[in-house]
């Protein structure tokens, strides 16, 4: 056996659920593993979610959760639809680990002590009404590129362009929507320019006695960066920020891109901790002589991959990736997926539906070596699934299977004579099968499935064993037994597409060991008999694809108008005679808190100065996160009847606005005014 094999997806990010785009990324990585495993290689698969930066801690804001919360749901949820695709990673563990963490601060000290930090003073935009920097996310403005409106601070999602905060047009906080302003805060860089001439070297061709297998299109793409001049690299970030304090640097945090992708040694480390093997095999590595390192990722990252990536490990003494395969972007009828076209799909919508099978034999047929768009047209996927599963590879093995169980009491005969060419061919396409599977050309590989299907068929058809009489029934069961060996080669093929599918036919033939790529299988020996078929693969139902579709739309509820109050309904609410006597009063948020089980309410906890305190629940949890609210002076609807909900009893009603109960504004008062006082 040689060289060990690790190899790494893209890591999920812990903000969202699992949808079509990860999938492509997450298949296409399986089947380059599963490949490898079934010819030999001493392959693991080795994997996590990402679950550090600005995005994770603003959402669990307005979850009113702790960001540990948030990604320990999200890592639940990954792990079951990843699982359910038949996702074969050999550990799927967290970036949020004490394992990542040592090697992070082990590689932030290596490269510190080579010279590799440097630390400056950097402008950046304060919110003065929160108190706080406004890390990328915390605040938006006008793209300075394209001028669209409402993109966030580091990237504008209409054209593309990254950039830093203070270069938007018109910022404002993305929590109070306050205008902040510009003020100095130290941060620590990684001044890339130092490492230029390593970075070329790592970049370099192959004919030059470059190290790392990279597609040409990526390596000319990362040398315009290296030409253009290698800026310094920021890789801390001010609070609030989910990540891990940088060592001796109290209050400042590791930048996501910094820690995300030591995520992978980390997850190297908790899966041989429980099999006692040694990381160092795999990442103290530096000649490469034990182990090869293989990333797959999507090409709106790789510059971190081959740039910053390659960088630091290099610099602090740990093993670079021996290849990066950067694959193209997944569209959906021609367009970028869409909520409101129903084409942004996850994973659990499609499980609703569909079985998995069908979508990894197409991801699979359509992904190549290069870094092209995989378009889904969900009509082609209808069509070419069961044109190839079901009418010429599950036809052929349906026929001979059921011929011979049902007339030959599942007797195989040896391989007819006429049948040697096709035999031949056949046994043939498994080795090129694999070799395109090691350079990530699935497509091809099971094209040479469907043309032994296509083979077969037709060889099946012309002789047409049903034809023959009893005199005849050897030759019979000899041209059927042509067809079981075809399916057996069709199988071992689709293996690391289609699992499932390998493991039925095994089942069916009552073959001592499953299929693996290692060479060709042999022809069942004449006398060995065969199980009842079992349904391979079945018509794609066109009507379950369209209701994919439809319940993947995202439908965009209709304005309300905003509540107009009956004043003779709010008098008899009261107990008044006249609307007029309605007591308004300052109170001051002390406590609140999300209310579990409604997750529109929020408690509040309200301070009335001489009038004591009162409890009110308020639809308003989709607009403001419990801590926003506290400290705040509010307007209490004060002699409102208390009314009992499950949740407990609400005494009263603050005043906020809005056509929306997702987008509404809560009425504030000056800080200066005192609790209790009346509102006139």
């Amino acid at each position: 056996m040689g060289k060990k094999v690790l190899v790494t997806a893209a890591l999920p990010y812990a903000n969202g659920s699992i949808h079509l785009g990860h999938l492509l990324e997450a298949i296409q990585t399986d089947v380059y593993v599963r490949a490898r495993k079934l010819a030999g290689d001493d392959c693991i698969f080795i994997w996590a979610d990402d679950t550090h930066g600005t995005p994770i801690e603003l959402r669990a804001r307005r979850e009113g959760i702790a960001p540990e919360q948030l990604i320990e749901r999200a890592y639940a949820e990954h792990v079951r639809d990843f699982t359910d695709f038949q996702i074969g990673f050999d550990v799927f563990h967290t970036t949020h680990s004490e394992e990542t963490r040592r090697h992070a601060h082990a590689i932030f000290a290596a490269m510190t002590e080579r010279g590799d930090i440097s630390s400056k003073a950097v402008q950046q935009l304060y919110c003065p009404v929160d108190a706080m920097f406004l890390p990328d996310r915390f605040v938006k403005g006008a793209c300075p590129k394209c001028k669209s409106p409402e993109q966030y601070g580091d990237s504008c999602e209409v054209c593309g362009t990254t950039y830093a905060p203070t270069e938007l047009g018109g910022p404002h906080c993305s929590i109070c929507g306050s205008t902040p302003e510009l003020r100095s805060s130290e941060h620590l860089f990684v001044p890339l320019a130092r490492h230029e001439a390593f970075l070329r070297g790592w970049l370099a061709a192959p004919e030059q006695g470059g190290p790392t297998e990279l597609q040409p299109t990526v390596r000319n793409y990362v040398m315009e960066w290296v030409d253009g001049g290698l800026r310094d690299w920021d890789i801390s970030r001010d609070p609030p920020y989910f990540g891990f304090e940088i060592p001796g640097w109290p209050g400042k945090y590791f930048y996501v891109w910094f820690d995300a992708p030591i995520g992978y040694i980390g997850a190297t480390e908790k899966f041989l901790a429980e099999r006692g093997g040694d990381v160092a095999a795999y990442w103290r590595d530096p000649e490469r002589e034990r182990a090869e390192i293989v990333h797959v990722i999507g090409k709106d990252i790789v510059y971190f991959h081959c740039l910053f990536w390659p960088a630091m490990l290099h610099a602090a003494g740990y093993s670079t990736p021996s290849r990066v395969h950067v694959h193209g972007w997944l569209t959906v009828a021609g367009e970028k997926m869409s909520k409101t076209r129903g084409t942004f799909i996850l994973a659990r919508t499609w499980l609703d539906h569909l079985a998995a099978d069908e979508l990894r034999y197409y991801f699979a047929s359509k992904l190549g070596a290069t870094q092209e768009d995989i378009d889904l047209s969900l009509d082609d996927f209808v069509l070419r699934c069961t044109a190839d599963l079901v009418k010429k590879a599950a036809n052929l093995a349906s026929r001979c299977c059921k011929f011979l169980t049902s007339r030959q009491q599942g007797v195989i005969e040896a391989l007819p004579a006429e049948a040697a060419a096709i035999v031949e061919s056949a046994a043939r396409r498994v080795g090129e099968a694999t070799t395109l599977y090691r350079a990530f050309e699935s497509a091809k590989a099971v094209r040479l499935a469907m043309q032994v299907a296509e083979d077969f068929n037709l060889y099946v058809t012309e002789q047409a064993p049903w034809k023959l009489g009893p005199a005849d029934a050897a030759r019979a069961r000899a041209i059927c037994s042509a067809g079981i060996y075809a399916t057996m080669v069709i199988a071992q093929i689709l293996a690391p597409v289609l699992p499932r599918w390998a493991e039925r036919v095994a089942r069916m033939l009552r073959l001592p060991k499953p299929f693996d790529l290692r060479k060709p299988v042999e022809p069942l020996p004449a006398g060995h008999v065969i199980g009842e078929y079992e349904t391979l693969a079945e018509p794609v139902d066109a009507a379950k694809v369209a209701a994919i579709v439809e319940a993947s739309k995202e439908t965009t509820p209709a304005r309300q108008t905003p509540v107009a109050y009956d004043v003779a309904a709010l008098a008899a609410e009261t107990g008044l005679d006249d609307f007029a006597k309605v007591d308004l009063r300052v109170a001051k948020v002390v406590a609140c808190a999300s209310v579990q089980g409604a997750d529109k309410l929020l408690q509040l906890t309200l301070d009335l100065g001489p009038l004591g305190q009162r409890t009110v629940f308020s639809g308003i949890a989709k607009s403001y996160a419990p801590e926003q609210l506290i400290g705040k002076h509010v307007v209490l609807y004060a002699n409102l009847k208390p009314r009992k909900m499950r949740f407990g009893v609400s005494e009263g009603m603050i005043l906020a606005a809005g056509a929306e109960d997702d987008a509404v504004t809560v009425l504030e008062l000056d800080p200066r005014s005192r609790p209790g006082e009346r509102v006139s």
